[in-house]
């Protein structure tokens, strides 16, 4: 039987190697997310042979929902031992953050064996690197006056160091109790997810650039490699005093970072109206489309 347990640092190098194997682009597969991201549906990882799990356990139905797994093996073989722990629970298997290619592929191995959900709330934004850079385009013609408009405000953008990570803690602090509603699990949960990622930060092998305006912190972002041609963005973090901001950190931590990726994974808008305008507004090469199996 499976046996799942909170992630740990020390969890990275076998974890990673079953990630890179499968190269799959989902924001799910980072190990720095997982880890940061546990409390927000009480995570739990195991392996199986050469397989990667990771599940959620605290969830509105308290049905456990897993990730497809990540490695390589025998796929049914990885599938039937989940269905057997789900069973032990007496509930159905749920995978979540299935792609098209994965979803095809389990439906070749399991036919009509479960039904299949469209997530658009999960689904992933993917960005040609080159393009939101430059902004090249007509339809990029706002985004660039916005972006000139900006850097009026004479920002100092630079590559988060030891000597910042306290700031840019205290920062993305100050963001989230200036929040109305920061009293939100999910909130909550994504300054859990901050801290995790500035106190394990070289562990972890992230990415961080920050914007100061007159010496003062203005923005902060956070990212990674995330497969073998795609750069994720995991936190973008902004003074909305400052006109033009999120533009500014979203440009210069990918013309520092990214530059070299075929694309740019901005992940999900999780159904919040505001983000999903914002994510559509840089005109995505295409939504990475996710689906929620739910095994019969």
């Amino acid at each position: 039987m499976l046996e799942f347990r909170d992630i740990a640092i020390t969890d990275k190098n076998k974890i990673c190697t079953a990630l890179k194997k499968s190269d799959f682009m989902g924001c799910e597969y980072s190990f720095a997310n997982n880890m940061a991201w546990k409390r927000l549906a009480d995570s739990q990882i195991c392996f199986y042979k050469e397989f990667y799990i990771c599940g959620a356990f605290s969830t509105d139905d308290g049905t456990p929902h897993f990730i497809l797994p990540a490695g390589s093996g025998d796929y049914c073989d990885v599938i039937n031992e989940l269905k057997n722990f789900s069973n032990s629970l007496n509930k159905p298997l749920v995978l979540t953050g299935v792609t098209e290619n994965s979803l095809k592929m389990l439906g070749e191995l399991f036919p009509d064996a479960f039904t299949a959900e469209y997530d658009r709330d999960s689904s992933d934004y993917i960005y040609d690197s080159q393009k939101f850079i430059t902004l090249q385009g007509k339809n990029n013609h706002g985004k660039r006056n916005h972006l000139a408009r900006f850097m009026e405000l004479s920002p100092v953008y630079s590559p988060v160091t030891d000597n910042d990570i306290d700031d840019c803690i205290t920062f993305c602090t100050k963001e989230y109790n200036d929040r109305s509603d920061n009293a939100d699990h999910s909130f909550i949960a994504e300054q859990y997810a901050i801290n995790t990622y500035f106190s394990y930060f070289h562990e972890l092998g992230l990415s961080a650039g920050l914007i100061r305006i007159d010496g003062n912190i203005a923005a902060v972002s956070i990212g990674e490699q995330l497969n073998s041609d795609t750069f994720c963005v995991h936190i973008e973090k902004a003074d909305t005093h400052y006109n033009g901001i999120y533009t500014g950190i979203a440009n210069l931590f990918a013309k520092n970072n990214a530059a070299g990726f075929k694309y740019i994974n901005r992940e999900e808008d999780l159904g919040l109206e505001g983000l999903r305008k914002s994510k559509l507004s840089y005109h995505p090469e295409f939504l990475l489309n996710k689906y929620i199996v739910t095994f019969k």
